[in-house]
């Protein structure tokens, strides 16, 4: 699972919390992951459905969320870092998200918060499953051992087409200057395979596929506006025209 790129990405613990704009009637709190190849677009319309959303909301991303998860990621996303073993990446993967879970998502779902991530155990199955070659029994084994099998509510998949993808971000990261394209150095080959598992997860589970080669604003609309009426059919949020006609 590589990380995501997009500057001004939430760090260590940073949550968004605005002043509720409606009511969330959420027991036990909400989680939504969003999941895509490299230059897919996930941190951006991420932020803009935290925004649209308002209320306690929590943004996270992995690896990450923690100063364990931080440390984990510069080790597993630096090009310049070591050659892992698919193995020991799988690993250090399944570490960081124990902290993360334990430490950050689980506690704000027991308050009752929304929670999006910037990737969870999707990308797993896409990079360290389809993509090196490990199987994907054994991820959700170590899954299901290390966090009790926690799965997202909702995925919403920013699905594009990897070389169109691996371009959008080379030049963020070179942009941005950060070091953390071990996974963009990869052939397009295992970028494909990464693609391909995706879109098997999204028949499985409860997912919103966006078709992010279009234009940024647009694939931002197609995001916020299905997150929303997904949110509203479940009553998770108010129905906007509903709430301001008083019914």
């Amino acid at each position: 699972m590589p990380g995501s790129h997009t500057t001004g990405h939430p760090t260590e613990r940073d949550e968004r919390s605005t002043k509720p704009r409606q009511a969330a009637s959420v027991n036990r709190g909400l989680f939504i992951a969003f999941e895509g190849g490299e230059g897919a677009g996930k941190t951006t319309a991420m932020h803009a459905v935290a925004a649209s959303l308002g209320g306690d909301t929590l943004l996270t991303r992995e690896p990450g969320g923690t100063p364990e998860g931080l440390a984990l990621r510069a080790l597993l996303l630096s090009a310049d870092g070591p050659p892992w073993d698919p193995a020991a990446e799988l690993l250090l993967m399944v570490a960081a998200r124990v902290q993360h879970v334990r430490r950050v998502i689980q506690p704000a779902l027991d308050a009752g918060r929304i929670v999006l991530c910037d990737r969870f155990v999707g990308s797993t199955l896409a990079y360290q499953g389809a993509g090196r070659g490990i199987s994907s029994a054994l991820i959700t084994d170590l899954h299901a051992r290390a966090v009790g099998g926690l799965m997202p509510d909702l995925t919403v998949l920013l699905d594009v087409d990897p070389l169109v993808g691996l371009r959008r971000s080379a030049s963020r990261l070179g942009a941005a200057g950060v070091d953390e394209a071990r996974f963009e150095t990869l052939d397009l080959a295992f970028h494909q395979r990464v693609r391909r598992a995706f879109l098997d997860q999204a028949k499985t589970c409860e997912t919103i596929t966006i078709d992010a080669g279009q234009a940024q604003a647009e694939v931002i609309k197609c995001v916020v506006d299905r997150v929303r009426s997904r949110l509203t059919a479940i009553g998770i949020i108010e129905d906007v025209a509903q709430a301001e006609s008083g019914q």
